[in-house]
């Protein structure tokens, strides 16, 4: 059996792995010229720690977490205005939560691929689907990149939110993309001075309508992550102006450290719309969508690279023994049936998040400021964590 995996981010990854090791060959395409460096930091926990222990790919991830005490909101000033202790955090979400830059976690699913025997899986970078066609017989044919045509038994889009599969397979964009309002940007700098002056703490900046957040890393390096509110693009298109210029515009004012980073902005950072993907189904022949391109529950769900790993690895279970191309339709259907309630939880979850992210005046964020104080009392801490969580998280 054959399979073509488009995408090569933690979802395709994963599924790759988990198709080669039950005998598949496959082959994964990225349109990237190699592993994307830019990403922000993820809190991974839920569903994705027990489908990564369960398929052994945890002590990878564990091994490049990050140990952090506190997120921490601070003023214009830098003074602290409240914060969140990760420790407890950790123990309302089940006990285990790292805290991992998805770049590390992509080279670590990329790593795992080591455990497949030689020549089942084949990964190439630089090639961007530019055709996908169904056979007679019920297959699939795509071509990608400068490669000749790749006959499969199934096809797996795991493209991300703007999947090129979903489109050409699917229909348009806009026909599944729900933007939330805002927009979110990443990027990495080089500063050995905040490196040594935020260590171990999320430092979140505790502003109206944008919030920039920093986080140091184990170099002298700085990873920067901003959310501002996008009312003049409810369409979820790219708005027109330079990404650096931009958020430059939005985040000045915010304190000392966000000039900076703002200084150092690379010319081309992540910036892409905050959005969930919205679809009837997932599934049309044998191409089937996982990941963010059938399901992205936005960042503010807390749970992309969680659900990215457990949905790739419940597909890997299920359509890993089938033998014969008549079995894959129906393994396909199985794997939405028990896999979409899950993820229509965790969309749920970031919808009611979406509500108070970013606070829109001064008695929103006051507000914030007391829900976050009341973390440490008991019986609060509960409430607020089954709101961060969400019930898939158990």
């Amino acid at each position: 059996m054959k399979a073509v995996v488009v995408g090569a981010g933690i979802a395709g990854l994963v599924a790759a792995r988990q198709l080669g090791l039950a005998g598949w060959d496959v082959e994964l395409f990225e349109k990237s010229a190699a592993p994307r460096p830019d990403g922000y930091m993820m809190d991974f926990f839920g569903p994705g720690v027990e489908a990564a222990e369960r398929i052994g790919l945890y002590p990878r991830l564990a091994a490049v977490a990050y140990h952090v005490e506190a997120a921490e909101y601070v003023d214009a000033a830098g003074r602290p205005t409240s914060s969140l202790d990760y420790d407890r955090f950790a123990r309302l979400a089940g006990g285990k939560v790292l805290s991992l830059l998805r770049p590390d976690m992509e080279q670590a699913a990329l790593a795992a691929l080591e455990d497949v025997p030689p020549g089942r899986v084949r990964v190439r970078y630089g090639a961007a689907v530019s055709r996908i066609r169904n056979d007679d017989d019920g297959g699939v044919r795509v071509t990608a990149g400068g490669h000749q045509d790749v006959t499969a038994d199934v096809l797996i889009g795991a493209d991300g939110v703007h999947s090129t599969v979903r489109s050409r397979v699917f229909g348009p964009e806009d026909g599944f993309l729900r933007p939330m309002g805002m927009r979110a940007a990443a990027f990495i700098v080089t500063e050995p001075v905040l490196n040594a002056r935020f260590r171990n703490r999320f430092v979140l900046t505790d502003s109206i309508n944008r919030m920039a957040g920093l986080y140091s890393l184990r170099s002298d390096e700085v990873a920067a992550f901003m959310v501002y509110r996008d009312a003049t693009d409810t369409s979820g298109h790219q708005p027109s102006g330079s990404p650096r210029d931009r958020l430059r515009r939005e985040f000045a004012g915010l304190g000392q450290a966000v000039d900076r980073l703002l200084e150092l902005c690379p010319e081309h950072p992540y910036d892409d719309v905050v959005a969930q993907i919205v679809m009837p189904h997932w599934q049309r022949g044998r191409t089937v969508l996982v990941g963010d391109a059938c399901g992205a529950v936005s960042l503010l769900a807390g749970q992309g690279g969680s659900l990215a790993i457990a949905g790739a690895a419940l597909l890997g279970d299920i359509l890993g023994p089938v033998t014969s191309p008549g079995g894959i339709s129906p393994a396909l259907t199985e794997f939405e049936r028990r896999w979409r309630p899950l993820v229509e939880e965790a969309q749920a979850a970031g919808r009611r998040t979406a509500a108070s992210f970013l606070p829109a005046n001064r008695t929103q964020r006051l507000l914030r400021r007391w829900i976050i104080r009341a973390t440490h009392l008991p019986g609060i801490d509960r409430l607020v964590a089954r709101q961060i969580v969400g019930r898939i998280a158990k």
